[in-house]
């Protein structure tokens, strides 16, 4: 078996089939995105990999990052690995075993922990995880599948159907967001969301600015009177679209739904584009209520539950941070 650790070491066309043939396969574990990752100023990429008898059968893709001033960043740096780990299907437990090992060695010193947020069912190889100390986390997503406007359409509830309606009857509509200003005024409205409701830590503008210049990312905005309202940030990948973010000024205009009619224009993208299927990337933790989940669930997706796995590199640090996530949440 051979450790990647690098990505010079990493043969691009087995990179490639690895992407096609794995169960677990995601746009987050593609060459095309660690690039993105690597053209951002804010986060650090890093990839490892694993080799066996000269074959790519294990890859992980991710991005170290942290906000705030000096001391506040080292508090709180933490590894993302969206997705979750590519895998060859006949991966062995010991090379998996090898490739977790080489993640956390090589990230421990790094971040306070390693977070996995898996896109695909990872219960083939959660026992493998556990043993080399992550911990898993249940977490929901939905899945909607997009084989045509119509079946997706009577999928919706009552209230969906009649916000999308209403909203684009009171001249609501839909344009491709790709210039600076446009992107600034999107931003805004998603800042003032993280801000004010969901109370976690948002990119920078750079990560939207630098998004919309990637081939199959798109800023799906909503515009009514020449202004931006609303939107949603998608990314097309092998009959895949995801949405990163979405948002709107929701109650701000009579007749007018724009996170509604944003999600609802990006599944129409999904399914305009042959997509199998729209994946709304989380619905937060089962146990706990949550606001986007319920207004996910009323365009008719599947409930999944993928879950993250967790490694806590520096428990101490860890907690910390936990507490004033909570705290801020709660105020």
């Amino acid at each position: 078996m051979t450790i990647h650790t690098k990505i010079s070491e990493i043969n691009s066309k087995q990179w490639m089939q690895l992407v096609d043939n794995s169960p677990v396969a995601s746009f987050f574990q593609t060459l095309e995105c660690y690039n993105f990752y690597a053209s951002l100023s804010f986060l650090k990429p890093f990839i490892f990999g694993i080799s066996e008898t000269g074959k790519l059968v294990g890859l992980v893709c991710g991005y170290i990052i942290a906000d705030g001033g000096k001391i506040k960043r080292f508090s709180n740096r933490r590894a993302i690995i969206q997705g979750g780990f590519l895998l060859n299907e006949s991966i062995s437990e010991k090379a998996l075993q090898l490739l977790l090992e080489t993640c956390i060695n090589e990230l421990k010193n790094k971040a306070i922990y390693i977070e996995t947020r898996n896109c695909s069912d990872y219960s083939k190889f959660r026992s493998t995880f556990e043993k080399s100390g992550f911990c898993y986390q249940p977490h929901l997503n939905f899945h909607i599948k997009t084989q045509s406007a119509e079946s997706v359409y009577t999928q919706l509830s009552s209230t969906k159907r009649r916000d999308i309606k209403i909203s684009e009857k009171s001249g609501a509509k839909t344009v491709e967001l790709k210039t600076k200003d446009e992107i600034v005024e999107f931003y805004a409205i998603l800042q003032n969301l993280y801000k004010t409701k969901i109370r976690v830590p948002l990119f920078p503008i750079e990560f939207f600015e630098k998004f919309a210049s990637f081939d199959g990312n798109k800023i799906l905005g909503i515009q009514y009177n020449g202004k931006i309202i609303g939107g949603s940030v998608c990314t097309y990948w092998n009959n895949v679209v995801y949405e990163w973010f979405v948002c709107g000024k929701d109650g701000n205009l009579k007749n007018i739904y724009p996170s509604t009619l944003a999600t609802w224009n990006s599944i129409v993208y999904a399914v305009e584009s042959g997509c199998k299927y729209f994946d709304m990337l989380g619905a937060g933790k089962p146990e706990k209520d949550y606001g986007v989940r319920e207004f996910k669930a009323k365009f008719g997706g599947e409930l999944v539950e993928f879950g993250r796995f967790l490694y806590v590199c520096d428990n101490f640090l860890y907690r910390i941070g936990k507490f004033y996530i909570e705290k801020l949440k709660f105020l």
